[in-house]
């Protein structure tokens, strides 16, 4: 059987634990048999990334600026025991940060639905895809505690040296503050990203904030989107068939839980956090989740949305039998191999990531799966294999 040809690469990022196990065996089995597959490597293992001073994750989103698509594996950011465990130079910054920052992208999930595995919340039908602003908000925050009476005040001084003062609070006694900032090109670049997006996969697009509260703060991202919308989506929307709905963030959560899900909820950074755990674990399960990083720019980061399975890595050193699940990290495959297809014109790509993704979702309709699937399905008897053995199994299907 001839292979299907690429003729430009993937950026690869490969990653640590048991994720990298998993994704040499998904290449080794899924792809490499049907694809000549081009990319340009780099390895993002902590190790690695360690010995170049993180110059490698800086090298990889670069190439990603150059090639327009990437493919990116879990990787480990480094708390204190990391540090240790890994004999690090220093506590390297999380690389999907670092990545996120270098093409300014907003972080689209999305959970994979697959029948037998039913959302907790009974109405919801289709996906509800997360939009997250990974920029500001309290992850960028400064905080003190205030250790009795006085004023905390915010300060902005121009250019000039003139300055410009709000009272935060004036303190009788001990408490704790925090400022909190974002950059408007940020923010218009976040809604480009989710108005881009939603034409892409013809989606209606909520987004929400609490503007009633926060007069100048949220109500800037609210007047942002709204502004950017009408000059340069309006119409576009409207020869789409999708629209475009404003609305409180406590109204957005109560329209949600009652919705049958189909569309795309944009969040600012601290809600979008929060509510894509809540989506994927009322779904069904974190290893069924999409990721796909957009930028405004037309370049794609795609990755599964979990960490590194590192309880299953050391079970599996020990040489012990693991059952983890390769879902996740086998769309971010399909979804990188069918953009790829897609910027480049090479339907032959797009009709194979087509296939991998229906035989990955047959064979767990097949009630083949692995253990944390096993665990909640509403099939009967399901059939629970190991790491390899399920992925050998979507092979047969494909």
């Amino acid at each position: 059987m001839s292979k299907i040809q690429m003729t430009t690469p993937l950026v690869e990022m490969d990653g640590d634990e048991m994720t990298r196990i998993l994704w040499k065996m998904i290449k080794d089995d899924l792809l490499l048999p049907y694809i000549d597959l081009k990319t340009e490597y780099y390895d993002l293992g902590l190790e690695h990334r360690n010995e170049t001073d993180d110059q490698v994750t800086i090298d990889a989103a670069m190439a990603t600026k150059k090639y327009g698509v990437a493919v990116k594996c879990a990787t480990i950011t480094p708390n204190a025991a990391r540090m240790a465990e890994y004999d690090l130079k220093e506590m390297w910054k999380s690389p999907n940060g670092t990545i996120r920052a270098i093409l300014d992208g907003t972080v689209f999930r999305a959970p994979i639905v697959v029948k037998g595995i039913e959302p907790c919340v009974k109405n919801w039908k289709k996906p509800i895809t997360i939009a997250r602003h990974a920029y500001g908000d309290v992850y960028k925050n400064t905080e003190m505690k205030v250790p009795g009476p006085g004023k905390v005040e915010l300060v902005y001084t121009a250019e000039d040296g003139t300055q410009t003062k709000e009272l935060v609070f004036d303190f009788k006694g001990p408490g704790v503050a925090q400022g909190m900032h974002n950059l408007d090109n940020s923010i218009e670049s976040f809604a480009r990203s989710c108005f881009n997006y939603a034409l892409d996969t013809k989606q209606d697009l909520w987004f929400a904030t609490k503007d009633t509260i926060s007069k100048k703060y949220d109500h800037t991202f609210k007047d942002i989107f709204q502004e950017i919308f009408d000059a340069d989506y309006k119409e576009k929307f409207e020869e789409a068939g999708i629209t475009y709905f404003y609305t409180l963030i406590d109204d957005a959560v109560a329209r949600v839980m009652k919705s049958e899900g189909g569309y795309i909820w944009a969040c600012k950074n601290y809600d979008g956090d929060v509510m894509s755990d809540m989506v994927s674990s009322a779904f069904g399960s974190l290893a069924m989740m999409t990721s796909v990083l957009v930028s405004p720019d037309g370049y794609y980061e795609y990755e599964a949305a979990h960490g590194t399975v590192q309880r299953h890595y050391y079970k599996h050193l020990k040489g012990e039998e693991t059952s983890t699940n390769s879902v996740a990290t086998i769309f971010a495959w399909s979804g990188a191999l069918r953009k790829r297809g897609e910027l480049d014109d090479n339907k032959e790509l797009m009709d194979f990531a087509d296939r991998l993704e229906e035989a990955t979702i047959r064979t767990i309709e097949e009630g083949k799966m692995t253990k944390d699937l096993a665990l909640i399905t509403t099939m009967e008897d399901p059939t629970v294999l190991n790491s390899e053995g399920f992925i050998k199994a979507i092979a047969e299907n494909l």
